[in-house]
């Protein structure tokens, strides 16, 4: 099998953006653009990945070798177009035998399909394969110009003649060479234009001066669509929440108000599931078969066990693992808790950095204080407890099997299997007092 070698242009400031952070670190779907495509890279078959960043973006750098510690980069200092973006990653082509796509990090709707295509194009003989999208609105973009199944030259908006222009085969920037067809082409580029720039798209009249097949590849608008600001960063966002929506309920998951439910990329939600409105997935979520996700909740890297009951107004954090038949309900907020099979907190509460058994019940206003302003310390519940309501479970503190906790009380020792633990001070009722409290308040006035 041909290897496969990536080349991802991300070395523009985005200045459109109006932002600090780099263009393509900016997310769709809970994910960077770049790492769209990265991904897209990984799926289509490419094992080496190569970006072209900016001389200021070592956060894209940073970024990509979480997502792999073998992709490499390189620099381009002084953005010269396209053409000199691929020269400045030489090093990762030079003595490279396969295929080189070229392809770019603003691209976030990139299908794996559109690089296997590419792939596809080069295997069937071509030496240059060209990207291009059908669209009946082409003004603006440059025309892909075919002879008999040869691309001849890309034609920008300026430079096309009146016939041209009626040409609805357009470009998408995407490119895929064979590697002696890099190699021979890239040098050829000049920057003989308004701009002083080296084109890329000038490969395609300097491939055919050279006798070399030339073809092009349709793909669909929507996976080339460039981000280059914060309004088609919106419209990407709409059509990745589209597409993922869509998909959830061919898997036959319910949703009420499919418009108002949110996805990342990399949500898993299995079938007879169903999810209310105004639901936000983050990253890192996994929901079980038959489990109902209530209106207003928020769920970022957690687990939801099959037939869980989660919401409405409830908020999972990352490290919250529920398990079968788990109830969090509304106004709870959950961060890094082992949930057992069965158990319940309905209200109002706080459960952070514990461990809950199963069938244990979690009463209303119950929080797990986690945190003394340095450290974070575990609270370990076990099967069939009670906690009772406006407890506050001061960690590290262990609650066995069986054990109850009466309601209102602040619990700092471990509390033995089948024991009842009472934090609370003892009531005192004064007889009239509340009429010599009313008394001062009529002497002061």
């Amino acid at each position: 099998m041909t290897e496969i070698l990536t080349i991802i242009l991300g070395a523009g400031e985005g200045t459109r953006m109006k932002s600090d952070q780099p263009k393509v670190l900016h997310k769709v779907g809970g994910r960077p653009m770049i790492g769209h495509v990265l991904a897209a890279c990984a799926e289509a078959g490419a094992k080496s990945r190569h970006i072209v960043i900016g001389p200021d973006h070592d956060h894209v750098r940073d970024y990509a070798k979480t997502v792999d510690s073998h992709i490499t980069t390189s620099i381009q200092k002084d953005r010269l177009g396209t053409g000199h973006a691929v020269r400045e990653a030489r090093e990762a082509w030079k003595d490279f035998d396969g295929y080189v796509l070229v392809l770019f990090a603003d691209n976030p709707l990139i299908s794996p399909a559109v690089i296997a295509d590419t792939v596809a194009c080069l295997n069937e003989g071509a030496d240059l394969a060209v990207v291009g999208f059908q669209t009946p609105e082409p003004f603006g973009y440059g025309r892909i110009l075919v002879e008999h199944g040869q691309v001849k030259a890309i034609r920008e908006e300026k430079d096309a003649t009146p016939e041209e222009r009626k040409i609805k085969f357009c470009n998408s920037g995407i490119m895929g060479f064979k590697a002696d067809c890099l190699r021979a082409v890239i040098d050829e580029i000049k920057n003989d234009n308004v701009k002083g720039e080296f084109y890329l798209t000038d490969a395609v009249e300097i491939a055919n001066a050279q006798n070399k097949h030339v073809r092009g590849v349709e793909c669909p608008f929507v996976n080339v669509l460039g981000v280059n600001d914060r309004a088609q960063l919106a419209e990407a966002e709409h059509i990745f929440q589209q597409e993922k929506r869509s998909h959830f309920m061919k898997e036959g998951v319910t949703l009420v108000a499919p418009e108002t439910v949110f996805f990342s990329y990399d949500t898993k939600i299995e079938n007879d599931v169903v999810i209310e409105p105004n639901v936000v997935f983050g990253p890192g979520v996994t929901v079980e078969k038959g489990a109902h996700i209530q209106a207003f909740s928020h769920l970022e890297g957690a687990y939801v066990g099959a037939n869980g009951q989660i919401g409405p107004y409830a908020r999972l954090r990352p490290g919250s693992n529920l398990g079968a038949g788990v109830k969090v309900g509304n106004f709870v907020e959950t961060k890094k808790a082992e949930i057992g099979k069965g158990s319940k907190v309905n209200h109002l509460s706080y459960i952070g950095d514990a461990k809950i058994g199963e069938g244990t019940n979690i009463g209303a206003g119950t929080i797990t204080c986690n945190y003394d302003g340095k450290n974070k310390f575990v609270t370990e519940i076990g099967d069939n407890a009670f906690i009772g309501s406006n407890s506050a479970l001061v960690a590290p503190v262990s609650i066995a099997n069986g054990a109850y906790v009466a309601s209102g009380s602040v619990v700092t020792m471990n509390v033995e299997e089948d024991a009842l633990a009472i934090g609370r001070a003892r009531q005192e009722n004064k007889e009239n007092y509340a009429a010599r409290i009313r008394a001062r308040w009529v002497k002061s006035e």
